[in-house]
């Protein structure tokens, strides 16, 4: 997601007056959240709505206290896309401490793979045809490398299965 010109100019500011009420009011944070906290096509809010209002200040009050740890040339260096992803960055990580279930925490780190009650296909293989509904998800470990194990529910049969993605 693109930034705007506010993000800069308050990146330019010294960080060690920007208060919280200016951060509140910065484009950085209103597109931020505006955008996570919203449903965009193909793109899901990864974060419950029971939190979103104490994460609001709790990423407020990170991002802060990121950039009071910031010594004067990191500051300068700083640009809007750096500083857009730290933000962003810290909105997940806060997240993560708030949210109130384990599959929560999954849709938090993995926003973009199936959730639970999510309609898949199951594409042309056999007993899993058609419509399928995703009831389980739990990551798996082996060495290390991590997955995503799904289970899965054929609609038509009710007959489970599982299936396993492959985590970055």
């Amino acid at each position: 997601m693109p930034c705007n010109s506010s993000t800069a100019r308050m990146n330019k500011a010294d960080s060690t007056t920007v208060t919280l009420d200016q951060l509140r009011a910065s484009g950085m944070a209103r597109q931020a959240f505006t955008y996570w906290f919203a449903d965009h096509g193909h793109v899901r809010s990864p974060f419950p709505p029971y939190l979103r209002a104490e994460l609001r200040e709790l990423a407020l009050a990170a991002f802060r206290g990121w950039l009071l740890k910031l010594d004067p040339k990191a500051q300068e260096e700083m640009n809007e896309e750096a500083a857009f992803g730290k933000f962003e960055e810290l909105m997940f990580h806060e997240a993560i401490r708030l949210v109130r279930t384990e599959d929560e925490a999954l849709t938090l780190r993995f926003p973009f793979l199936p959730r639970i009650g999510d309609r898949i296909s199951g594409g042309e293989l056999e007993g899993r045809a058609g419509d399928n509904i995703v009831r389980k998800r739990s990551l798996v470990s082996e060495g290390k490398d991590e997955y995503l194990k799904v289970e899965v529910e054929h609609v038509a049969s009710g007959t489970g299965w599982e299936t396993r993605f492959e985590l970055p």
